[in-house]
Parts: C-alpha cells; structure tokens; sequence
C-alpha cells in the first residue's frame, strides 16, 4: 500500500518538481564520485594541476625523467646519510665510492656545501655536482655502473687597483680602513722592512699608497694580490717600492731603480717591541749596570728569526749569558749574533744560509728575564748599533735595464700620479 501511495504522489508531480529532483540525483551522483579521490594523497596532489592547467604535461608523471635537486651539508653529516637523505640505495652509494676520484672528492666536502643531484622519480642517480674549492667544480656522471670525473674550473678577472691613507693608530688598522686585506699590510712592512721599523717608526699623519692586484669571481672581488707599486712617506721621507722581473727574479726597486732589498736586514723579526736599546742599561738579571752591545725584541716564545742577510753560518749552539746563539758571517767583516733562543732552525754550522731563512726561535734561554730575540750588528769585530749603522746599498740598476724598468712601470706611476690628484680636488 505505502508504495502505491509513492507511486500516486509522484504521478501528481507537475514538471518544475521533476527538474528539481532530477538536478538533486546527478549532484548526490557527482560527489559520490570524488570520494574516493579526495581520500587519495596523490590525488589531492594533482588536482590542482589537473583543474588549472588543462594543457598539464604527461612528462610531470614520468617517473623515469631526471630532475636536479639539491641538499646542504650539515655538520657531522656522512656521505652515507646524505645519500639516504636524497632516497638513494646503498648500492648507489657502493657505485659512486668505488670510483677513486670519487673518494677523493667526498674527502673535500665540508658542512655547509651544496650538493646536486640528478635523479628520477624512481631513485636512480645519473649524475651530481658540487663544489670542490672556490674555483673549481667537481661533476660525476655514473655511466654503465662506472663514475666519470670532470673539473670545471670558473676563470678569474684580474685588475689593478689603487688605495692609500693615512696613519692614525697602526698600519694593520688604517690598512684595513683602505680597503687593504692582511696579505697586502703584510707586503707592505715586508718591502719597507729595511728603512721603515713599523713598531716604533710610524707616526700619526704618516701616508701609503698602493697599486695592487685585485682578482674579481663572478664579478665580485675575490682575493688580493701582489703589491705593483707603493709609496710611503714616514717622518716627512717618501720612500717608494716597485714590482719589477730583473732577470727572471721578481723584485721591488725604488723609483731611481735601486732593489730595495738591503745586503743586512736592520730588523730580522717581523712585528715584535723594541725592548732594549744599544748602549749602557742596568741589566735585568745581574742587577748592575752593564753595556748593551746590541738591541733586544720582544716577542712571544717560538716567534720566527730570520738571518738578516746571505751568509755562512759561524756558530751555532750554547754561549754563555746568550743561551741558544748562532752568529752569521756575511763576509767583507760582518756578522750578526741572535741569542736567548728556543730552538734552532734547520742550518748547521758551515753552512750557507740565504737572507729571510728561518735560522731559529724566540725564546728566554741563557741570561734572560722573558722572551726575546738579542740581536748584534758587528763590523770588523765590533759591534755597532743596528738601528743607526748604515746599511750597505746593493747597485742600481743601469743604462737599457734601467731603460726597460721605467717602460715597464710607467702605467702604475701614471695609476699613483692619477690617484693623487684626484684626492686632492
């Protein structure tokens, strides 16, 4: 009875109701069918894809395309664990470090540094990438289950630039404030260490000025040079240096083409106080006055001593209130004595030594109340004052190679003559 009466009702529907519960069937009928879509992650994925771009490429559900991706090192992370990371197996990884230049490279990798990777959807490697220094890149292409290596190098553009100031404080500071990095102060003090003593020289209002070699990678700089061409001027003194080959040699000549390079070091230690002068002192361990034949600089235990010029080595050993000495002849009745030191070099006595050699360290043996290096200027025997004496001067250079070195270095003096007036507008 009661579906005779359904089926009499709905024969007493007029045509708008029929419309209506027809629409309301094929809604019910449509969200029936995204069910089991929408319980589908995949789905949900590329649904959007699928509704917003109808032209959506097949190629973005080819599991077998390969696609770059990327993952920073971390710290303490293993080759092992970035593989993982990536979804790569262990037979990938056993592939990739059988390669010897494969090995090699990974020993290189450090937390921090980028690799890439060329993987399909199905976890097979084709290829990486990743940076071995600043310059080069290191690419491996697994090829028929061998690793082939190539280094790409990036190139470097190389300028010459020009920077100067003035000293208000020490030559490190100021230098920076120019623009100046460490390994060009360092050139600096190393090409004037034999008129200038940047300890106890300098003073304020006190100028420098420097051509040097800047590279650029990528069009940003990237690490400074050698210094070109430089210009000093201590107490009122301008003294110049320029970067010049002189029979294959590279050398710093001045502007009247003079090698700066001295036959005696007055100073053989870089950057340590003046803490003794020459003369009569009370000395600090005997506790009476005494004279000082030579003068002492203070400097921390194992500090470098360099021979203050080519010679051959006369001593080397223990005397007496000196401790650990060695003395240096130099020929023509020179020599130098530097004591109180720590340990020796590598020369041994009779042999020749070249100047700048390390011959030893600073230290505190024999008569000594703290670290430093004593150091002796002698002449015929006697010892002179190594601040004061003046210094032999190696000849200039002459007629056509004089010639050629200011052909050579015209374009730096015009740099430097350039700079100036321009800071003086």
């Amino acid at each position: 009875m009661r579906l005779i009466k359904h089926l009499n009702t709905l024969r007493s529907w007029d045509r708008p109701r029929w419309q209506s519960a027809g629409l309301m069937l094929l809604t019910g009928l449509f969200v029936a069918s995204l069910i089991p879509a929408l319980q589908s992650p995949h789905s949900l994925a590329l649904a959007p894809a699928l509704v917003h771009s109808p032209a959506f490429s097949r190629k973005a559900l080819d599991l077998g395309a390969f696609r770059w991706q990327s993952i920073t090192v971390e710290k303490g992370q293993t080759v092992s664990e970035i593989f993982e990371h990536m979804g790569l197996s262990g037979k990938t990884l056993q592939q990739v470090m059988a390669s010897t230049a494969a090995r090699d490279s990974f020993r290189r990798i450090r937390d921090g540094d980028i690799l890439e990777f060329e993987i399909n959807g199905y976890d097979q490697l084709r290829a990486m990438r990743f940076d071995r220094t600043d310059l080069e890149q290191v690419n491996l292409t697994l090829e028929n289950g061998l690793v082939r290596e190539q280094i790409t190098v990036r190139p470097l553009e190389n300028r010459l630039m020009v920077a100067s100031g003035d000293i208000t404080s020490s030559l490190y500071a100021d230098a920076k404030r120019a623009g100046l990095d460490g390994n060009v102060v360092n050139q600096i003090a190393n090409v004037f260490k034999y008129d200038i003593d940047f300890v106890d020289d300098l003073r304020d209002g006190d100028r420098f000025q420097v051509v040097y070699e800047q590279s650029f990678l990528e069009g940003k700089p990237y690490r400074q040079g050698h210094i070109r061409a430089a210009s000093f001027i201590n107490r009122g003194k301008e003294y110049t240096a320029f970067r010049y080959n002189h029979n294959g040699r590279e050398e710093y000549f001045d502007a009247n083409g003079r090698p700066l390079k001295k036959v005696l070091m007055r100073i053989p230690i870089e950057f340590a106080r003046l803490s003794s002068t020459f003369g009569m002192r009370k000395h600090p361990v005997l506790g009476r006055m005494r004279a000082h034949k030579g003068v002492d600089y203070a400097a921390r235990t194992g500090t470098p001593i360099m021979a203050a010029g080519d010679g051959r080595i006369e001593f080397a050993g223990w005397k007496s209130g000196y401790g650990k000495t060695i003395i240096i002849n130099h020929g023509q009745g020179r020599t130098t004595l530097y004591g109180h030191m720590s340990a020796f070099g590598k020369y041994k006595r009779g042999q020749s030594v070249a100047q700048g050699s390390i011959i030893g360290r600073v230290g505190s043996t024999g008569l000594a109340t703290g670290p430093h290096l004593h150091y002796e200027f002698r002449v015929g025997g006697k010892q002179v004052n190594p601040l004061k004496v003046t210094m032999p001067k190696p000849e200039p250079l002459r007629g056509a190679a004089l010639a050629a070195f200011r052909r050579d270095t015209a374009p730096v003096v015009a740099m430097m003559e350039q700079s100036t007036t321009t800071e003086m507008r």
